[in-house]
């Protein structure tokens, strides 16, 4: 996952995932102008394995975050990017860097599915478990990246057993999907949570404190 070669930046022509855009407009009486991305909306699934007494996560990594961690420490290695092509960072990209813990997660980019529809079939490509849409608990939706985007993300929560995981899991290979499913013990959730050194997403975060107050007492004795 770590080995990463190659690595080259070049300027985003066209995305069917993002679309770049400023908005004009007077607040206030005064004119302001903002720049921000067209995105899809998310959706994402707190998995408790109660077979295992774990907490399921998925560790994958991210160019972007690879790519802002070379440029904290090497300022300008972004900027320098110009239009003529992509452009090689230097040093090369540390692939430590990028991977990190997250909840299993997708897009809503098929209409014709429910959000549950989209949260199953994530849980299946991304963790290997099988979920029924009608097994989802609503946990929240809520903005994200509210200074960059506009989407917004809905969280579920599903309980399996050991016997509900059918498949590897890993995510598709042909869309290059590289990722490793992690079985965290309820017992080093909340240090897992408070550790600033993993790099995890805040729905990690969010999902482990709202589990642990939520359903975490009603569990009873292992």
């Amino acid at each position: 996952m770590e080995r990463i070669e190659g690595a080259a930046v070049g300027r985003c022509a066209a995305s069917p995932y993002l679309l770049p855009l400023t908005l004009h407009c007077r607040q206030n009486g005064t004119q302001k102008s903002w720049d921000f991305m067209k995105t899809h909306d998310s959706v994402t699934i707190l998995v408790f394995n109660s077979s295992r007494r774990s907490l399921v996560l998925v560790k994958q990594f991210r160019p972007a975050v690879c790519a802002g961690g070379v440029e904290r420490l090497f300022a300008g290695s972004l900027a320098a990017v110009g239009r003529a092509g992509p452009r090689e960072l230097q040093p090369a990209l540390p692939g430590s860097a990028g991977p990190t813990f997250e909840l299993c997660a997708g897009l809503v980019d098929q209409p014709a599915l429910s959000l549950e529809e989209v949260a199953c079939k994530e849980a299946w490509e991304e963790c290997g478990y099988r979920l029924a849409p009608s097994g989802l608990r609503r946990v929240a939706t809520y903005k994200s990246g509210v200074g960059l985007t506009s989407s917004s993300q809905t969280m579920f929560y599903a309980e399996v057993t050991a016997a509900q995981r059918g498949g590897p899991g890993g995510g598709l290979a042909e869309e290059g999907e590289l990722i490793e499913v992690v079985h965290l013990p309820l017992g080093g959730a909340q240090a897992f949570a408070d550790d600033p050194d993993v790099p995890k997403t805040l729905g990690v975060i969010f999902g482990i404190s709202w589990f642990l107050s939520r359903v975490a007492p009603g569990l009873g004795p292992q």
